[in-house]
């Protein structure tokens, strides 16, 4: 899994510089989760995650961002609380989830708001 810093944000994901509104720069839908390493909940769900990358490869990208490090990304997004997950499908707009949500509900969310045109 990839962490990302801001360059890279801007060149996978979401240029929020150059465009106002929401433009997917990605080729493959993907899962971001804004996390931090003293994080509780974010240990519960980084092994998980760990598992959907290899689950779902080839059909979406599962980002990292950690949000002590890059703290302009997360003010961006108006992170507050974490772990916070940000479904990027390739058409549409992203959403947001928030907490340590269990497998069967990530796999949901993926197929419904990430695959939903597969």
């Amino acid at each position: 899994m990839e962490h990302l810093t801001k360059q890279t944000f801007h060149e996978k994901v979401f240029n929020y510089e150059k465009n106002k509104d929401w433009v997917f720069e990605g080729k493959l839908p993907c899962l971001i989760d804004f996390y931090a390493d003293w994080c509780q909940p974010c240990k519960i769900v980084a092994p998980i995650l760990e598992e959907l990358a290899k689950e779902y490869d080839g059909k979406i990208n599962i980002y990292k961002i950690n949000t002590e490090e890059e703290t302009e990304l997360s003010a961006a997004f108006g992170i507050r609380s974490i772990p916070s997950l940000l479904f990027c499908p390739v058409e549409g707009q992203p959403q947001m989830a928030q907490g340590a949500l269990p497998k069967e509900t990530l796999i949901q969310a993926i197929n419904d708001v990430l695959l939903k045109n597969k």
